[in-house]
């Protein structure tokens, strides 16, 4: 099954994945609830509903290349004033971040081109 019983519904759940394989980060949602197994993230409502507003965070990010600060001034204000989220949070993107990405962006490719072959 792998990754604590799971089977492949993690990989449905990148969000719940980094809290799972990564569990320091789960310190930033301490007030999202449960959070004390795999099972228990995957099924947090809060959780899922924090992975939907970062999903749309980044069709709005596509959506706004040319006027990215602006466009997310008001969630720079959210985790600075707000959350005190320490910026170089946002700054890792690192070598495997960029892999799992690419791995992501494939997998799409591959999926629009399915009926084509």
């Amino acid at each position: 099954m792998g990754k604590g019983g799971l089977g492949k519904s993690w990989r449905r759940n990148p969000g719940k994945w980094l809290l799972i394989v990564y569990p320091w980060t789960q310190r930033f949602f301490d007030k999202f609830g449960n959070l004390s197994s795999p099972l228990a993230i995957m099924g947090n409502p809060r959780i899922r509903a924090h992975g939907k507003k970062v999903l749309t965070s980044l069709g709005l990010a596509v959506k706004n290349m040319d006027n990215l600060k602006e466009t997310f001034a008001h969630l720079s204000e959210l985790h600075c004033d707000k959350l005190h989220v320490d910026p170089e949070n946002f700054k890792e993107f690192t070598a495997e971040v960029q892999a799992a990405w690419q791995k992501l962006v494939a997998g799409v490719a591959t999926a629009l081109s399915h009926k084509y072959h």
